[in-house]
């Protein structure tokens, strides 16, 4: 799975992204600071089994701490988009179509209305932020249409030729934007399309341009920089003018400051949480105590966590609608042949089942698939199993 995370120039980006991945990226208040892609690791929180078995994990990937699992996910961070960017303005249209590996975005958009369209620094709450929401599905809808456009003259003159399956055809033609025959055909259905696809002007491409991208790119809208005076209100005006999307409070530089405390050892926080304690106070610097202080009441108390954490989660969890599986080889111990305790933790689409997780772990597992046991009850189940979130399983050949 990879999560792309979009947006205009200096609206946080880069900042969201090393404060998921820790990893060291240039951050700085101009335009277009991010010049090639950042790839990097970020992880989505799952409440971990092994409290309920009375057992401490070993995770091999990701890591566990107080009941919490991280599981890692890829995150993809590109270059700030601006109006035009379809058109090549800006970094151009390298960057939309290095998007197209993204199986979810995340918009970033800074909610304190403090840059302006360009991703230049303006004074707080002088530019409307809604705008930014609609010029980047605009942006993502004209990337769209350009693709669909690419040699479709040739493509449709052949299919009135050749009169094969509609969707079938449409499908294949696209096949560079994943999408499906059944996703073409309710597509067609839905706008009313006739069969004859030479009747289909460049306005009907454009409505399934827009009909394809909500359904292959869907969207977290991060509304950073909540931590600015003024910003609050921005996101509640917001929430009312956009109620059909899934818009999050968030502060990518206290997630950011919290992390980098922790990792000093200044502090105990869990990515996530709506507090931390300060473990090393003698070490701190009144600049540090007055950001942390901020961070506390400003941030925490206010909204319940910095919001970075719940992104991930959100766009993974209820917008994808994944779920988390523990695959173990011995259900008793739940261990693996290394008599590692619970050591993976799979992410799984939604109504997945037991065959899936099968081939999902080998392919020689896969085919020689007997039954699934679960781990809490030692039931048997079949390769129809729907798989539920946090189960923990063994595949048995």
């Amino acid at each position: 799975m990879k999560i792309g995370l979009v947006g205009k120039p200096n609206c946080g980006k880069s900042t969201f992204f090393k404060a998921s991945t820790l990893a060291e990226v240039a951050i700085a208040p101009y335009p277009f600071t991010t010049i090639a892609k950042n790839e990097g690791v970020g992880f989505v929180r799952v409440d971990c089994v092994d409290k309920e078995f009375n057992v401490k994990c070993n995770p091999r990937f990701g890591y566990c701490t107080d009941g919490k699992r991280f599981v890692p996910v890829e995150l993809l961070d590109v270059a700030g988009l601006v109006p035009g960017a379809h058109e090549g303005k800006g970094m151009g249209n390298q960057f939309l179509d290095e998007l197209n590996q993204a199986d979810i975005l995340i918009h970033i958009i800074d909610v304190a209305g403090s840059t302006n369209e360009n991703g230049q620094s303006v004074t707080p709450l002088s530019y409307n932020p809604a705008s930014d929401i609609i010029f980047l599905e605009r942006e993502l809808d004209m990337w769209y249409l350009r693709l669909i456009e690419k040699g479709w003259e040739r493509f449709a003159r052949s299919v009135n030729q050749e009169k094969p399956e509609l969707g079938k055809a449409v499908a294949k033609q696209l096949s560079s934007l994943r999408v499906t025959d059944k996703l073409i055909d309710d597509v067609i259905e839905k706008l009313g399309l006739g069969q004859n696809i030479m009747k289909w002007s460049r306005d009907v491409l454009l409505k399934i341009a827009t009909e394809l991208r909500i359904v292959t790119k869907p969207m977290v809208i991060a509304c950073n920089k909540i931590d600015i005076k003024g910003a609050y209100e921005n996101f509640e005006r917001l929430r009312q003018e956009f109620p059909e999307y899934l818009l999050v409070a968030c502060s990518a530089d206290s997630e950011l400051a919290l992390r980098e405390a922790t990792k000093h050892g200044l502090i105990s926080y869990i990515p996530g949480d709506s507090k931390f304690e300060i473990v090393n106070e003698e070490k701190l610097i009144n600049k540090q105590k007055n950001a942390l202080n901020f961070i506390k009441t400003e941030v925490l108390e206010k909204l319940g966590s910095t919001g970075a954490q719940r992104v991930l989660d959100i766009a993974v969890f209820e917008l994808l609608k994944y779920i988390a599986v523990y695959p173990v080889e011995n259900e008793n111990k739940l261990s693996d042949s290394q008599n590692r305790i619970l050591p993976d933790i799979y992410l799984m689409p939604h109504n997945s089942n037991a065959l899936d997780l099968a081939f999902k772990l080998h392919t020689d597992i896969g085919n020689k698939f007997n039954c699934a046991i679960d781990a809490k009850n030692k039931k048997r189940l079949g390769r129809d199993y729907i798989i539920k979130n946090r189960d923990v399983l063994k595949i048995q050949k």
